[in-house]
């Protein structure tokens, strides 16, 4: 069964007082190489019915994922924020998540966004948001918020698509590591490249030493 994501959540909020409701969704939590990107998308009271087809990044094809970029930016208006391998080994993905939600909403605010007056719908259950602002927002968390509220849904679809197309651009340029393919994460042919090839600069690689059996060179 295909499960649309609706608005009666982001309605609800919207209904209880708040003027804006700003999604956000992350992608790249997980890989081993690459950046970890965060998403938004914001919808107030007079935004229009979202475009049809908008569901979970994860429950998409990347040709429906990039036909849907172009209806989401005409919806509402969106952002994404990164952070790269290097601060990930630096300061822990929790903060990276933070640092990179933090960077998008600083583009939505630089776009005209009063961002200051909104409620942020984060997926998931834990606000890794709230640690990196410094001037605190309202952050509601909800659980499967990607597939269920479409204003997350959109902002699960930028960062997808935006991220992809990083990796993608990186593995054009680093060839053998499948980066086209597994987008960075841990495949078996991902890790049998790093073997060989070694880790690059885009690789985590405070996560690579902690993964047992992958062989990693001396000086790696």
């Amino acid at each position: 069964m295909v499960i649309e994501a609706t608005r009666e959540f982001e309605l609800e909020l919207l209904g209880s007082g708040a003027s804006l409701v700003i999604g956000m969704d992350e992608v790249g939590r997980g890989a081993i190489a690459g950046p970890v990107t965060v998403g938004v998308c914001v919808v107030s009271i007079q935004t229009a019915d979202a475009p049809p087809g908008l569901r979970d990044s994860k429950l998409l094809s990347p040709a429906r994922r990039e036909a849907l970029v172009p209806l989401v930016r005409e919806w509402a208006p969106v952002a994404c924020g990164s952070a790269s391998a290097a601060e990930i080994d630096e300061l822990g993905i929790s903060a990276c998540l933070g640092l990179a939600g933090k960077r998008a909403l600083i583009a939505l605010h630089e776009s005209g966004v009063r961002v200051g007056e909104a409620v942020v719908l984060l997926d998931g259950s834990h606000n890794w948001l709230t640690p990196a602002l410094s001037s605190p927002l309202r952050v509601v968390t909800r659980t499967k918020a990607d597939r269920d509220c479409a204003v997350v849904a959109g902002a699960s679809v930028m960062a997808k698509v935006e991220r992809d197309a990083v990796m993608i651009a990186l593995g054009s340029q680093l060839p053998g590591y499948g980066w086209e393919g597994n987008k960075g994460y841990g495949s078996a042919g991902h890790f049998e490249a790093i073997s060989s090839l070694g880790p690059t600069d885009h690789h985590r690689r405070t996560w690579l030493h902690a993964t047992p059996g992958v062989g990693l060179p001396h000086n790696g």
